[in-house]
């Protein structure tokens, strides 16, 4: 008997393969611009882009985003490859949900990535909305141990679980229970969208209960309503093509959380594709910048298409720098002075 979980994971992968709309090719972080610097008074060489996040330290702010994990030999060589690829060139990484290893134990090994990364930064991933449904701090402690993880990551995905026919979606009550979590729970706890980001009130509701740390995950990326849609009978329901690009964007997020910066670390995620867009998301305030599907598919290759894909963002993001006039990260870190149209729309 097959498990319906496990099997997502692959249908998910198969759709992002046939289907590219999935990525929404938004661009949002675009309509923001920089200011050029004909004399940066720096040496290229010389501009420093590594930042220490959570104890330790990366080359760049860079986090291979979550993305799968599962009973299958592919999803096992996905993460082993991202895994090998963050170790050597210091990124962080984040599994996918690990949902799958509670119903499917032999799911276990595909989240066994620390052999694979000993000093990488390692975030393990649960859907925030499993602890209406049975998970508590136990589930959370072994998420955790199986990566040999550094954090947590609660996603939540309520427009994902909307537009699945067998979604979870009792969201009610759900930041009491992160908050409890979080006050129990040795490692850091995230909270992470998918793609359709939080606004200002998620935010207010959750620092009520002592989390600190949020994952933007706006629009403008990977639609997971969309690939939803393609894993149903969509004469029967179209909801995750009329949804596919809901949410909030990812610099729209950022600009809204300023008056959050002294409370929070912020990740950005969700519609970043180049090194120029890491260094516009760092001025708006984010610590990290996430990432998934630019690895995807060099992840199904090998741990050297991967790095070549991080290593390109770290030029882009270093040249951005340089020609910035800005020689380390923390210059760059909510100095929206490099912004030369502060009043930006990204709508």
């Amino acid at each position: 008997m097959t498990d319906p979980t496990n099997d997502r994971k692959l249908e998910h992968i198969n759709i992002i393969q046939k289907d590219s709309q999935t990525d929404r090719k938004k661009f949002y972080f675009d309509s923001i611009h920089l200011k050029h610097r004909a004399l940066p008074e720096l040496n290229l060489a010389e501009i420093d882009p590594a930042v220490t996040f959570l104890g330790k330290k990366l080359a760049f702010p860079l986090l291979i985003s979550s993305m799968t994990g599962g009973d299958h030999e592919l999803v096992k060589q996905i993460n082993s490859n991202l895994a090998f690829a963050a170790e050597e060139t210091s990124v962080a990484m984040g599994v996918g949900s690990q949902r799958v290893m509670f119903t499917n134990p032999e799911a276990i090994k595909s989240f066994q990535i620390r052999a694979c990364a000993p000093t990488t930064l390692l975030f393990a991933n649960l859907g925030a909305v499993q602890l209406n449904y049975g998970f508590g701090l136990e589930h959370c402690r072994k998420a955790i141990d199986t990566v040999g993880a550094d954090a947590l990551y609660f996603h939540c995905n309520p427009l994902q679980e909307a537009v699945q026919p067998e979604g979870d979606t009792n969201f009610k009550g759900l930041a009491r229970l992160i908050g409890a979590i979080a006050q129990k729970l040795e490692k850091p706890v995230f909270l992470k969208e998918v793609g359709a980001g939080f606004s200002p009130e998620d935010v207010e509701l959750v620092l009520q209960y002592g989390i600190h740390y949020i994952d933007v995950a706006g629009s403008g990326g990977t639609s997971w309503s969309r690939i939803e849609h393609y894993r149903q009978d969509e004469k029967q329901n179209d909801s995750g093509i009329l949804f596919q690009d809901w949410g909030n964007p990812t610099p729209w997020i950022l600009q809204q959380l300023k008056p959050f910066r002294d409370r929070l670390t912020l990740v950005a995620s969700g519609g970043v594709r180049s090194g120029i867009d890491m260094v516009k998301a760092i001025i708006l305030g984010a610590s990290l910048c996430g990432m998934a599907s630019p690895f995807l598919k060099p992840a199904m290759e090998s741990p050297d298409a991967v790095i070549q894909v991080i290593e390109k963002l770290k030029k882009e993001f270093t040249i951005a720098m340089f020609l910035l006039g800005v020689a380390k990260v923390s210059e760059l870190f909510g100095n929206e002075s490099l912004i030369s149209n502060p009043d930006f729309q990204v709508f």
